[in-house]
């Protein structure tokens, strides 16, 4: 039997993943209940596929919205660059998807069996014995069990205890999220995903659902600060003032309780994911920070091939041929998404990066999201 630790969007995907491929399993979350909390998440093409073939597309499809052109500009509002994504519809099936996170968590929570979920379910070690792993939670049960997944986040405690020198690196810029909710404004975003590229900070909107739209606010920042109460939107609005209307508007609109404050973080690339047969998946393994849009897919395509390989390829060690399957990819996306927010941060130099992202070419950037996108079996 396989234990996986983490009621997330990997934790999950992974078992409805191995519900439909009828390996056994059951899955341990740590919270008591699982709340409607979180804010927007993308949802490209690559993990769309897997959705598909999981049969929860059409569901999906209902509660997000479509992104079909993906604009880049300045913070006025000036276009750096202009994609519009039907060739990548025609490609790959799909436009991206963006949809509020509880939305997805609640559809694939509700697809499993309750039998095979145990919430409040703490994990604090897990002993690795000749055949068995015994798992100790917080409550003083103990679970044996053949296997271990740890989904269980980029704080991982799986990963604490197999590989405790691994490194969390703070990228240097802090996050605001929010969703407000508009009846007519903004009409001509309805199905476009805008990030403006300041001298101060990031900003970016897409619409997740019937007249509501997810933000994002990103600024360089020390670790660990904290917002006073009362005062984060007055903060932000301080903060992105020369930024087109539109931000401000933005901000004024929601409501403080539906912000939220995180820093960005990646995990240091790692030689391993597994040690005999205890594994890690998702920001467990690979954290990235979301500057491409790909941290949640990347989790739901390990789900993906982690099943299939258990299913499909008997007598081998599954974990070893999966990370050989999926760890170029990945550490490729944790590098560039490191590097992009490197980028959209520089204070000096902005009149040469926006000259280039004006003029480089458009067959480049396909060619570079057709590498992410494609889900090879």
């Amino acid at each position: 039997m396989y234990s996986i630790i983490g009621g997330g969007i990997g934790g999950l995907t992974t078992a409805l993943a191995f519900e439909k491929l009828g390996i056994d399993y059951q899955l341990y979350e740590k919270a008591n209940d699982l709340k409607p909390v979180g804010s927007g998440i993308l949802l490209p093409p690559n993990a769309l596929q897997v959705f598909q073939w999981l049969g929860i597309l059409d569901e999906l499809m209902k509660k997000g919205n479509s992104m079909k052109r993906i604009t880049l500009t300045d913070q006025n509002m000036s276009s750096l660059f202009d994609y519009q994504q039907d060739d990548i519809k025609e490609k790959f099936g799909f436009y991206s998807l963006s949809i509020h996170r509880w939305e997805l968590q609640k559809i694939l929570l509700h697809k499993l069996p309750e039998s095979k979920i145990h919430l409040g379910k703490s994990l604090i070690s897990f002993n690795q014995l000749e055949n068995n792993i015994d798992l100790l939670f917080a409550d003083s049960t103990v679970v044996r069990t053949k296997f271990l997944i740890g989904a269980d986040g980029i704080h991982s405690n799986v990963r604490k205890h197999l590989f405790p020198k691994s490194q969390i690196r703070y990228s240097g810029q802090t996050c605001w999220r929010g969703i407000c909710t508009f009846s007519d404004t903004f009409e001509e975003y309805q199905h476009r995903g805008i990030e403006m590229w300041g001298v101060n900070g990031r900003f970016g909107i897409t619409k997740i659902e019937e007249n509501r739209f997810y933000w994002f606010a990103v600024v360089n920042s020390p670790q660990n600060l904290k917002d006073e109460l009362g005062e984060v939107k007055r903060k932000l609005s301080k903060v992105f003032n020369r930024f087109h209307p539109m931000v401000k508007h933005l901000i004024n609109e929601t409501s403080e309780k539906n912000i939220i404050k995180g820093d960005l973080s990646d995990l240091k690339p790692m030689s391993r994911w597994y040690k005999e047969n205890v594994c890690l998946l998702g920001d467990a393994a690979h954290a990235t920070t979301p500057n491409m849009g790909q941290g949640g897919a990347q989790a739901i395509e390990d789900a993906y091939f982690l099943a299939k390989i258990i299913k499909m390829q008997k007598n081998v060690n599954a974990f070893k041929v999966f990370q050989e399957k999926r760890m170029k990819k990945v550490n490729l996306i944790v590098r560039r998404s490191r590097l992009m927010g490197i980028i959209g941060h520089w204070r000096y130099f902005t009149g040469i990066r926006n000259f280039v992202l004006k003029n480089t070419p458009r067959s480049i950037l396909k060619e570079q999201w057709g590498i992410v996108y494609k889900l090879k079996s």
